[in-house]
């Protein structure tokens, strides 16, 4: 399959801020063709991995993969400061898909050895320096990359747009993570609740996914590195001009505003 193809014409569609009506090409067969595809978009961007977003990949597919997370890259100009007192834009593609998840994000304290391989969670925690909570901004050029299932998700930079990032919990290795909950609205209408135990092992096994399968790409974690561990209260579609807010119980509440993308030169986001 020709990868270096699919990954000019997503970057291409990312640059120019258009929609594609269908996948560019060959949909990838395996895991690693689609992180292949991703790693060749990764050069085309031109700008610097500021850390990852972590995806579930469901039962149906996770079987036939043999992995039931993804990861894709979020860049440096694409993290914007999230606090309580201000609404924050996002670019989305109009014609396209975008989203806004709830998540908690880590910001590694050290460097990840570049040689180990295997990560439990009690291990990842030993380089989860902070954690914050945060909006990852999901987003597409190709409406249905959802629906085309996860190897289309990384062949596009893991459906990533940005992330906006929030206040970091103070001693979150001494706090249970039952209480850590959030509920999701767009337009104000409650669309999902959840919390840091919604994705299985929480956010200490998402981090643990992410330096294992960065590890296995050559890219291992460098310290101040944002892993954005999961969607805590669901996948939520959102357009252009539509408001979303996620409360963070007892934490935060961070509201954002979906803009239309524009044109940008390479490596601008």
């Amino acid at each position: 399959m020709n990868t270096r193809m699919v990954a000019e014409r997503f970057v291409h569609a990312r640059l120019h801020a258009e929609a594609l009506a269908a996948f560019p090409g060959q949909i990838p067969r395996t895991l690693d063709e689609a992180y292949e595809t991703q790693d060749l978009a990764i050069g085309l961007w031109h700008r610097r991995v500021a850390g990852w977003k972590v995806g579930r990949i469901d039962a149906r597919w996770s079987e036939r993969l043999g992995e039931d997370r993804l990861l894709g890259p979020i860049f440096d100009r694409g993290v914007r400061a999230a606090v309580s007192d201000r609404i924050v834009e996002f670019p989305v593609f109009e014609g396209g898909f975008a989203a806004v998840e709830a998540e908690f994000v880590f910001r590694l304290a050290a460097d990840a050895p570049a040689e180990k391989l295997t990560w439990t969670a009690d291990e990842a925690a030993h380089l989860g320096g902070a954690l914050h909570v945060g909006i990852e901004t999901a987003g597409s050029p190709l409406a249905a990359i959802n629906d085309l299932g996860p190897l289309a998700v990384v062949s596009d930079f893991g459906n990533n747009a940005g992330l906006l990032l929030g206040p970091e919990l103070a001693g979150w290795r001494d706090r249970a993570l039952e209480p850590l909950t959030c509920e999701t609205f767009i337009e104000e209408r409650s669309v999902g609740r959840g919390g840091a135990l919604s994705l299985p092992g929480g956010p200490l096994a998402a981090l643990a996914f992410a330096l294992r399968r960065c590890a296995l790409r050559g890219r291992p974690l460098l310290k101040g590195d944002l892993v954005s561990t999961g969607a805590t209260t669901g996948i939520h579609a959102i357009h252009a001009r539509q408001q979303a807010r996620v409360r963070f119980h007892g934490i935060a509440d961070l509201a954002c505003k979906a803009v239309p993308a524009v044109p940008q030169a390479r490596g601008a986001a």
